[in-house]
């Protein structure tokens, strides 16, 4: 096989996903691995594509391997698609799979992310590997990598591919109607960030209507305006003091013009199943503040252009990031039926959020993804030590073995659970102790009512 590497890690060979691809090259000496830099060489495609449209011509396989950045792939990966698609090159009945490093925090939308775009393209797509960042270096994450590669090489050798998930659905965006500018005489700072383009009329309508039905002021920070050197690195050089290695003052920007808000709006058009290349590398970016969630509490919202409904990986990443970010979700306008109807109705959940304060309850995905940064940051606080010093102020360093009290209730619980005598002599009264302290609370309010 002719295997096209497309490595996204801004780190070109010291790529810690890069590695798995080279034991495998070493293992299977027979098949040809070309590795295409695509994440250290962006700025470069952009100018001149030549040399990767002819490397994708002539793969036989495209291996994408890249670190998973901020619920996806690494914002320089969304930019190299967009080149593959706007080239418009033939890639119909290639085979594709993927090879990621990270801590699992959200692997799950980044391998769906590369599989939606593969579909795209016409690539027979067959389930990619997602490792732990030291896998390799165990016995056990060597073989998983093996068994891996000759389940790929089995499945092309047999022509199986995975079935086609995405239902195309087309997306007719229905006309925004701009009102009169509300008057806006409440305290306060919306701030709405987007990627708006200049023939983007769609969403700046919708930014318009928006505005127009806020009844707090609104200012309108676009992205593409902002002198961004580059993506993220994956350096690390932010970890001690939070400032990043670039010199486009993206540290300040974010601090100042973004976190000083008392609201968010993200507005974009969905661009290759994700937010698009520019928002990815805003996303990236903000490596710099770490893992804290500096924006508790804070309500967002979005105005999004394009088929969303059709997009199932796109709406678990918009969800999880509100969920991670501890962040009150005030919902979602789009396009697609009643766009008019939707953004008024965002306005007023925004409003009620400002006027409301609160921290709601996470569910699953945030609780599951911040316990994934609490055991990293724990790990490696002597590195990330402006993380460290954040999450142990925050209690969020909450391990399970500090609640010493539970624990030792459930071991009596368990003992006595285990006899059958004490188990028939009990009944239902475990049920009734569990639900005890409601019963008190209960008790509590109707005396405070009298």
């Amino acid at each position: 096989m002719n295997i096209l590497v497309l490595n996204a890690s801004p780190k070109g060979e010291y790529s810690i996903t890069l590695q798995t691809v080279n034991y495998l090259a070493r293992l299977y000496p027979d098949q040809k691995f070309t590795v295409l830099h695509v994440g250290q060489q962006i700025k470069a495609l952009e100018r001149d594509f030549s040399k990767a449209e002819t490397l994708l011509r002539a793969a036989d396989v495209l291996l994408f391997s890249y670190p998973v950045y901020t619920f996806i792939a690494p914002c320089q990966l969304h930019r190299f698609i967009e080149l593959v698609k706007m080239h418009h090159i033939d890639l119909r009945g290639k085979f594709a799979t993927q090879i990621t490093t990270s801590k699992h925090f959200y692997d799950v939308t980044a391998h769906r992310y590369v599989q939606d775009n593969c579909e795209d393209l016409g690539l027979r797509y067959v389930r990619g590997l997602s490792a732990d960042m030291d896998d390799l270096l165990k016995v056990e994450g060597r073989r998983q990598a093996e068994a891996f590669w000759q389940h790929f090489s089995l499945c092309v050798k047999n022509g199986w591919s995975e079935p086609v998930r995405r239902v195309e659905c087309a997306h007719t965006p229905q006309p925004v109607t701009v009102p009169d500018a509300a008057a806006q005489d409440k305290p306060g700072d919306v701030v709405i960030i987007t990627d708006l383009a200049p023939e983007d009329a769609q969403l700046r309508d919708m930014i318009a209507r928006f505005q127009a039905r806020c009844v707090r002021k609104t200012r309108v920070v676009n992205l593409r305006e902002f002198p961004f050197k580059g993506g993220c690195l994956g350096c690390f050089r932010c970890a001690a003091d939070g400032k990043c290695v670039y010199t486009d003052g993206f540290d300040e920007f974010l601090r100042n013009s973004i976190q000083t808000a008392q609201a968010m709006i993200y507005a974009f058009t969905i661009r290759d199943h994700s937010m698009g290349a520019r928002f990815k590398m805003y996303d990236d970016r903000q490596f710099c503040n770490g893992h804290r969630t500096v924006t508790v509490g804070m309500p967002v919202g979005y105005l999004i252009s394009g088929g969303l409904s059709a997009e199932e990986n796109l709406r678990t990443v918009i969800e999880a990031r509100a969920q991670v970010g501890a962040n009150v979700m005030t919902g979602i306008a789009t396009d697609e039926r009643d766009p008019d109807g939707e953004i008024d109705q965002l306005a007023s959940e925004l409003e009620y959020a400002l006027t409301h304060p609160q921290v709601p309850p996470r569910n699953f995905y945030g609780i599951g993804g911040m316990k994934i940064f609490r055991d990293l940051i724990y790990i490696m606080r002597g590195m990330m030590k402006a993380d460290h010093k954040f999450y142990k102020q925050n209690g969020d360093y909450d391990f399970p073995q500090k609640q010493q009290g539970t624990v030792a209730k459930m071991y009596l619980v368990g003992a006595l659970m285990s006899s059958p005598k004490i188990r028939a002599k009990m009944g239902n009264k475990m049920n009734e102790g569990m639900l005890m302290p409601y019963k008190k609370l209960f008790e509590e309010l109707d005396r405070g009512k009298k």
